[in-house]
């Protein structure tokens, strides 16, 4: 049978007695970053690229959900700013 719903999974550990893998915590500020203030969330989603690379944490798919959440904020708001102040607005 599975983990009962009232307790915790067991930490995942790498087998030769070390500590759990960590995630990487620019890595979890990009990704809540990236949907507040998308350019934000691009820049740290790379620099938390670059560390789950040297350093082996957990967290890359949250690095590069932020690059992706990121890159399309920042392009709707490109998009909305243009359509905004352009002399025929948005819906002309």
């Amino acid at each position: 049978m599975g983990t009962p719903q009232n307790q915790a999974p067991p930490p995942q550990h790498q087998g030769d007695g070390s500590a759990p893998v960590r995630t990487n915590t620019l890595a979890i500020a990009a990704f809540a970053s990236s949907f507040i203030i998308g350019v934000t969330g691009v820049i740290l989603g790379f620099i938390a690229l670059n560390q789950i690379k040297t350093t082996g944490e957990r967290g890359r798919g949250l690095a590069i959900a932020a690059l992706v959440v990121g890159c399309a904020y920042t392009v709707i708001f490109a998009y909305l700013t243009v359509a905004v102040f352009s002399s025929e607005g948005l819906g002309s």
